[in-house]
């Protein structure tokens, strides 16, 4: 059933700065592209945050029967320190510090990436490219750009010439900065002699001897710069325009900027229609940072060590916490703030149990129909989950009085708030029931358990076929069994 037809959303705009009616390129599809993490550290927790807020309105959208490309690309090659242009590649700095190759840290860390998402419950995307793996685009997106005469060799780099793109376009659009203002505030740094204005940015950059990632190119061995990547790779996927553009506050300028610039110096298109950007997340009250220990780490929450918290907290309550502030505000973390939201955590589960617990009970006293729109009205308004999660709480005050039978409903309608509120909390929300999880890998563990048994009693019989038929079978629904000189044991594999 395709919700779409039936629901306007409004998204805000940050190129525009207002709020406006959601029209898809292509009727029913949506095109969508996150900028996705540098992979040289574990991933920060506010990063999380991004991801979350770009996985419900993944999640919404898929709810009401768009099909979406969801490109969110891995950052494995060109992001220069600071966001700048001179200096030292953030892979290669911790290749070189812990004498391991640059693939090496880039699979750690995208493993780590991997791991942490799926514990927060977020779908993967549709498609996942890395830089690495689109040299050849980028390549060509850099000769496109020279031919169209908004970029200029110097020494073996390729910078783009915003100058002489800002006398045709408009450099600055999207952050609301004046180009004359920039140039007039930027100050001489060491190495940028060979840039004809110090705005300019590299679109490939000549590697040094002691450089360790690079790659042949026209203009000689080097690598991309780190802004080209998203254009090049969100347009072989998405087409030279697309729907929606995501990111972090912080990239807004200069990423996000520049990737406007290159794009249209390349194909003459502006190639987004809606501009997304999801806030930062603060640790008490102070910008989270490595350098001051004002930081924890997602793993460091859930095991509880960590100098920051009182206790452990699960995955899905955390990101409960992180879906109770609207995307594009300041959320800040903090002890009280978490276990407040272990307790609103608890209390939607608790009332989706009751629900399930109670029977029908003659005419309704609420319209169903018009809370279940209110929550849809909420997502419609630019994916406010704060709002959604309070119309949730009505329905769990409802439940309440349900179960106190202070309250009647009838068939119709207590299948419709179940429904939907399973819809909201598991689907869109994408909250796990961490409770009848557990309870489920208890009742898995007991069957895995008997049929150890079975298999022991079978090779004790020297019944082998049987033994074999047991292990193979639990074998291909990713349960692996090892056997040892204790007995044998389970593990579970995705």
């Amino acid at each position: 059933m395709h919700l779409y037809k039936q629901q306007s959303i409004k998204i805000y705009n940050s190129l525009s700065g207002v709020k406006e009616e959601f029209k898809t390129i292509h009727e029913g599809a949506v095109g969508m592209y996150v900028c996705g993490p540098t992979v040289y550290s574990n991933v920060h927790l506010g990063n999380c945050r991004t991801f979350m807020s770009f996985d419900l309105i993944f999640r919404y959208l898929k709810h009401l029967g768009y099909k979406v490309r969801y490109v969110r690309n891995i950052t494995d090659v060109g992001h220069i320190e600071d966001d700048a242009d001179e200096g030292e590649d953030k892979i290669a700095k911790k290749a070189r510090i812990e004498k391991l190759e640059p693939m090496e840290i880039v699979q750690q860390y995208s493993v780590d990436f991997h791991q942490i998402m799926e514990l927060f419950n977020s779908l993967p995307p549709s498609i996942e490219p890395t830089a690495t793996g689109h040299i050849i685009e980028q390549i060509e997106t850099i000769k496109q750009i020279l031919d169209n005469g908004y970029a200029y060799v110097a020494d073996g780099s390729v910078y783009f010439d915003v100058v002489k793109f800002n006398e045709t376009h408009n450099y600055g659009k999207l952050s609301g900065r004046n180009l004359d203002d920039m140039l007039a505030n930027s100050r001489d740094l060491a190495g940028q002699d060979e840039k004809r204005n110090p705005a300019d940015f590299a679109l490939w950059k000549k590697a040094e001897p002691q450089h360790i990632m690079r790659w042949p190119s026209p203009w000689g061995d080097g690598f991309p710069g780190w802004h080209l990547e998203c254009t090049s790779m969100s347009t072989k996927y998405l087409g030279t325009q697309f729907d929606i553009h995501g990111g972090g506050m912080d990239l807004k300028f200069p990423h996000h900027e520049c990737e406007i610039a290159q794009n249209e110096a390349c194909t003459g298109k502006s190639p987004v229609n809606y501009w997304m950007h999801a806030n930062m997340l603060t640790l008490n009250g102070k910008k989270m940072s490595k350098s001051t220990g004002n930081n924890i780490l997602p793993r460091e929450i859930f095991t509880g060590n960590n100098d920051k918290l009182s206790k452990a907290f699960s995955p899905s309550v955390t990101r409960f916490f992180m879906m109770q502030a609207h995307y594009r505000s300041v959320l800040d973390f903090s002890d009280d703030a978490i276990i407040a939201a272990e307790k609103g955590y608890n209390r939607l589960m608790e009332a989706i149990k009751n629900l399930n617990e109670v029977q029908e009970s003659g005419t309704s006293s609420l319209d169903i129909k018009s809370w279940r729109q209110s929550c849809y009205d909420a997502m419609n308004d630019d994916f406010n989950s704060p709002i959604l999660i309070a119309q949730l709480f009505e329905a769990v005050k409802y439940s309440n009085l349900l179960k106190e039978g202070k309250e009647t409903l009838n068939k119709e309608d207590l299948e419709l708030i179940k429904e939907s509120l399973q819809a909201f909390i598991f689907d869109v929300l994408g909250l796990k029931d961490e409770d009848a999880a557990a309870a489920d890998n208890d009742k898995l563990e007991g069957v895995v358990n008997m049929l150890i048994s079975m298999r022991n009693e079978a090779r004790a019989n020297k019944n082998f076929p049987l033994s074999d038929e047991i292990r193979n079978k639990l074998t291909a629904l990713g349960i692996e069994l090892k056997d040892s000189k204790e007995g044998t044991t389970f593990s579970i594999h995705n």
